[in-house]
């Protein structure tokens, strides 16, 4: 039985990452799905990818932190498949590494638009049908939320108003049969935690994985399987909880990744097909 049958997600930040992860494993439980991202992104070549192994999902291409995309992406699913059962806020930006008295506040106004903005914008458009079906909002949260994040104050702060918004929605949603919940992940296998692709440099990438007590970064896969349980009629009686998804980091403390041995680092491979793990910097 796939857990996501007859359901219709919308996925935002579905071209790379951790996005890319949720739709494909959303595809395999059944759902159908509108896949978003901006301009640069690559959701079409992931809605393909999926439409090709027997998916069904379709792109809408947008800023969905201005209010006309976040109303034409819901749109988009209303039309394209008649109703809306999950909404998935997975959109956002890790953009700088550095202390606050340097961080530009530019840069804070585009995290608080690409964090925050999206995920209330979505969520406002897209309750009026998830009380139809009785339906699920999951956003991305993060450990960051927990503890806060060093050299990226504000994305940790970022973090925590999704953590409180979904709290808030969950117990304001319930008496229409509504959940809400947060999926938070600490260090994942994608663009922003390679020093390579992200902003982190060697000193703090070490430091990443020296903290986690399973000595390892997370997959996409792995965050995208929670995703789909909380999405899922399965979690029916889970609403308002913040899921840790962090290999320990938020209990952890000092190096204690450095104690676990080689042949337990390695990430297991999973099942998904993924093309775009560590894109999420592009554009």
């Amino acid at each position: 039985m796939k857990r996501l049958a007859g359901k219709v997600a919308i996925v935002t930040g579905a071209g790379t990452g951790i996005g890319e992860a949720i739709a494909h494993k959303f595809s395999l439980e059944g759902a159908q799905l509108v896949l978003n991202g901006l301009p640069d992104d690559p959701v079409v070549d992931v809605a393909a990818a999926i439409n090709e192994r027997g998916g069904e999902a379709v792109a809408y291409v947008g800023d969905v932190s201005e209010e006309l995309h976040a109303q034409a992406c819901v749109q988009k699913a209303l039309e394209t498949y008649g109703k809306l059962d999950i909404l998935i806020n997975n959109a956002g930006m890790q953009l700088n590494i550095t202390e606050l008295t340097e961080y530009e506040v530019s840069i804070f106004d585009q995290l608080l638009r690409n964090n925050l903005r999206t995920a209330f914008l979505m969520t406002k458009h897209a309750l009026p049908h998830l009380q139809k079906t009785r339906g699920n909002v999951v956003s991305a949260g993060s450990e960051a939320g927990f503890n806060g994040l060093a050299q990226n104050t504000p994305y940790g702060g970022t973090k925590g108003f999704i953590h409180s918004f979904m709290k808030g929605v969950a117990v304001e949603q319930a008496q229409y049969g509504v959940r809400a919940n947060c999926v938070c992940p600490g260090p994942i296998d994608t663009a922003w935690t390679h020093k390579e692709t992200g902003s982190m440099d060697k000193k703090m990438e070490k430091m990443l994985i020296q903290a986690t007590p399973m000595g390892r970064r997370g997959t996409t896969e792995e965050i995208a399987n929670v995703y789909a349980f909380l999405a899922s009629d399965e979690a029916s009686y889970v609403t308002g909880a913040l899921w840790l998804v962090d290999g320990g980091v938020t209990v952890a403390k000092g190096p204690v990744g450095d104690q676990v041995p080689s042949e337990l680092q390695k990430e297991p491979k999973g099942f998904l097909n993924l093309e775009h793990e560590r894109d999420s910097t592009r554009g």
